[in-house]
């Protein structure tokens, strides 16, 4: 392993698949079992030797450093090059690599803002280095391939081929969102211009020859670009399905944030996490999800796999299954939200106003 690896973050995409979660906080800040989305990210790589990292920005970009400043509490050196319009992933790339400092034969860590996994980091790059790849990309195995990129290898791990989004996967082996590039393979994308490294970088690559590996695992996974799969990943960062250095507490069955009130006669199951400041009152059922801070879950309420936003209020009677709740709205009593409701912010709807299953 070098002795200070460094990586590319890229979190410039806008999140548009988790609105209304994202209007106002770009994805990878969402706040995730009690920290923000990407502290986790960031502990991770810095306990597998990456020690400096340059984040790829675009989207809301003055709200990562913000958030993260100069690393240092998270003892890396972070920083933040933005793009002035999109560049598509290759050219977010690209464009990262000026604040690099490595030579070009390094290796270089780039990781996908929006993925959690607990790979092993450290291997994937040994492998890199073992093998003098030009790149490794990490694989998974996943039930359905025709929605990731397709990715086959030989017996000997090399790439024969990458497959954006195939309606008739020849594998069920998927681009995992983590890749080790050689500093002088990412020198040669096109500066400034808008490349995608899944349909122009990887393909052509492999196509002229260059030595691209498939570092391929099955440790736990995650895309979480959608809000059951962003529920999702909070609950098992806080039962500890995945661990995380950047947890803020021990895994268990909820996280309850500094000054959360929840009743006695509550039950709150599942991985749930209940805000600093939030209220979970006398009688309510919270299971699987995220109840940010300063939100109010009156007695009697059920939220199960769901996420309510904050400042939020739910009043007593009403039942919300997979949905999500904007900020600052407010859920009149005896209201039903499920199947994927999602409720913008500073909505208010009255008592028993609907049995809702759809965007308000």
């Amino acid at each position: 392993m070098p002795a200070a690896l460094e990586a590319i973050l890229l979190v410039g995409g806008q999140g548009t698949r988790l609105r209304p979660l994202t209007l106002f906080t770009p994805k990878p800040l969402l706040p995730t079992a009690g920290v923000p989305f990407l502290a986790h990210q960031l502990a991770r790589a810095r306990a597998f030797g990456v020690r400096r990292i340059v984040f790829a920005t675009s989207y809301k970009a003055a709200m990562f450093a913000d958030a993260f400043g100069d690393g240092s509490a998270f003892d890396l050196e972070i920083e933040y090059v933005t793009e002035d319009t999109p560049l598509g992933t290759g050219g977010a790339i690209r464009n990262a690599a000026r604040a690099l400092t490595c030579p070009p034969d390094a290796p270089v860590l780039v990781l996908n803002g929006d993925i959690l996994s607990g790979h092993d980091i450290g291997a994937q790059v040994r492998q890199h280095l073992s093998g003098d790849a030009a790149l490794t990309l990490h694989l998974t195995e996943v039930e359905d391939a025709s929605r990731f990129g397709c990715v086959p290898i030989d017996e000997d791990g090399r790439v024969l081929a990458f497959l954006e989004k195939t309606p008739n996967p020849v594998t069920n082996r998927i681009n995992a969102g983590c890749y080790v590039f050689r500093r002088s393979v990412i020198d040669q994308i096109p500066d400034g211009q808008v490349v995608s490294v899944e349909r122009e970088t990887f393909p052509t690559l492999i196509e002229s020859g260059g030595r691209v590996l498939g570092y391929a695992d099955s440790s736990y996974w995650l895309d979480v670009g959608t809000p059951a799969a962003f529920v999702q990943g909070s609950c098992d960062l806080v039962l500890g399905a995945l661990q995380s250095p950047a947890l803020p507490g021990p895994p268990g069955e909820s996280l309850l944030l500094p000054d959360a009130v929840v009743s006695p006669e509550a039950k709150v199951t599942g991985g749930t996490v209940v805000g600093a400041r939030a209220i979970v009152g006398s009688g309510a059922l919270v299971r699987g999800s995220v109840i940010a801070d300063d939100a109010t879950i009156a007695p009697g309420v059920t939220v199960v796999n769901s996420v309510v936003g904050r400042h939020a209020t739910i009043a007593g009677g009403t039942i919300l299954r997979d949905a999500v709740i904007g900020d600052t709205a407010v859920i009149g009593p005896n209201n039903e939200l499920t199947s994927g409701a999602r409720i913008w912010p500073g909505v208010t709807l009255p008592e028993s106003a609907i049995r809702f299953t759809g965007d308000a």
